[in-house]
């Protein structure tokens, strides 16, 4: 499986952008996936994660009310929505597929897509 993350940008605080994670091969709907962000100078954390068929999703605190993670099999894509989008959201986005459920643990993932930059500020 490759994944390839996009959609990121320089927005301006409040504003919205959703990503995309689009993803080639097979049985992707038999994976759990997470978005990870990884602030500079701070440890890549879990923001959201959604399970296979969408009926177990995580949410950080952090991002609780403002994101929302959607997965489409059909299209072997997982999105991203973020709104009300404030600076301390800043950071290198990454999506990530695990054969199994999703999980806080980064090292637990199986397949990485490269990383795409959100900008939030005025």
């Amino acid at each position: 499986v490759q994944l390839q993350a996009f959609g990121g940008g320089l927005v301006q605080p409040g504003d919205s952008l959703r990503l995309s994670c689009a993803a080639s091969g097979h049985q992707f709907n038999m994976y759990g996936m997470g978005w990870f962000r990884q602030a500079p100078g701070k440890s890549r954390e879990l923001i959201a994660g959604i399970s296979w068929n969408a009926g177990n999703i995580y949410y950080d605190d952090s991002v609780k009310g403002r994101f929302t993670i959607s997965r489409d099999n059909a299209k072997n894509t997982v999105y991203l929505q973020m709104t009300s989008l404030k600076p301390e959201d800043t950071a290198v986005y990454y999506c990530a597929a695990r054969r199994s459920a999703w999980t806080h643990d980064w090292s637990r993932y199986d397949y990485w897509g490269r990383g795409t930059l959100v900008t939030v500020s005025s």
